[in-house]
């Protein structure tokens, strides 16, 4: 594994500032909490609130089992984002040299620190707010350690492209797991069926989000970083997105349905899934960073709207 070292990215003025600074820096780059704590507690919301519609509920959780639930959850994405860190060192340092690691922003020991503080902190969490999900928390970990470690498969992932994608994707629709579980697994019921359309929704979610993120025109790819669009050719990688984008929207109406959500969310869906196709339409068209850049960032939005749609503004309009 590459060793932190300084290169021509680096600024002595942020990597001799304080560990909360330089922490700062880093997250705004690589985990923004703001953005990513917006779509996980609204992904966390509506599991739980979909597997509750499911089972013929009105009511939601009390806020001393969602709250601890959002910060595992929040908190289990951050622990993938540090791991990460470490799995791609190599190539990060190769080709990646502008990246808060290789600049020596942050060290890999401060990282592994964080990542063991995260940890320990949501042992507690579950001992003393939902010792009963156990069992789903620890898939969820022993999942995540293996996806660290490329299954030991390492070198056969990187030739099967689409299997690396389904091996990694598969860790959304497990958190999704632990997340409406503060709901069944709680309540000591089973899991309603509906939950399947959601969980596979999670998981198309996450393609849409893995391949949005990684769309450029042909002046902005560079050596040795794998995008979609360097494999397929940026209008092929534009396609597959928009294909994944109506597969999550056809499982999504599937699921509106099993929950007998009414009209309104199907229409909702289908007029967020004609906005968030505009973007790909005229990056098509016309290539460029910009719309590159807002397909990436209308991912986000479409899972955002998505998973309110189906749980949360349901569940809200019931409880206010």
């Amino acid at each position: 594994m590459a060793t932190t070292q300084l290169n021509e990215f680096s600024k002595a003025t942020e990597n001799n500032s304080s560990f909360l600074k330089r922490s700062y820096i880093y997250q705004k780059e690589r985990f923004p909490i703001a953005g990513h704590g917006l779509l996980i507690t609204a992904f966390s919301f509506s599991a739980i609130s979909y597997s509750r519609i499911c089972r013929g509920l009105t009511d939601f959780v009390s806020m001393d089992i969602f709250l601890p639930g959002v910060f595992i959850t929040i908190s289990l994405f951050l622990l993938l984002r540090i791991s990460d860190e470490f799995k791609d060192a190599d190539d990060d340092a190769k080709f990646r040299r502008h990246l808060p690691v290789p600049r020596g922003l942050i060290t890999f020991r401060e990282l592994k620190i964080t990542a063991i503080a995260a940890f320990i902190s949501q042992l507690f969490v579950m001992a003393f707010c939902f010792p009963a999900m156990w069992s789903i928390y620890t898939i969820v970990i022993i999942y995540l350690l293996l996806m660290g470690k490329e299954f030991f498969i390492a070198e056969w992932l990187k030739k099967h492209q689409l299997w690396y994608v389904i091996s990694h994707m598969l860790i959304v629709p497990l958190i999704d797991v632990f997340a409406s579980g503060l709901d069944w697994k709680l309540a000591g019921a089973n899991p309603p069926a509906g939950l399947i359309f959601f969980f596979t929704v999670s998981f198309m979610n996450g393609i849409v989000l893995e391949i949005g993120r990684k769309i450029r025109p042909a002046e902005e790819e560079q050596k040795g970083v794998l995008t979609y669009s360097s494999m397929l050719g940026p209008t092929r990688a534009t396609v597959l997105w928009i294909a994944a984008l109506s597969a999550t929207l056809i499982l999504s109406l599937l699921a509106a349905s099993y929950a007998n959500l009414g009209t309104t969310p199907i229409y909702l869906l289908i007029i967020f899934f004609i906005l968030s196709s505009f973007p790909a339409i005229l990056f098509i068209k016309n290539k460029n960073k910009k719309l590159a850049k807002t397909i990436e960032i209308t991912s986000g939005l479409w899972t955002i709207a998505m998973y309110l749609t189906l749980g949360g503004i349901p569940m809200l309009r019931e409880i206010l």
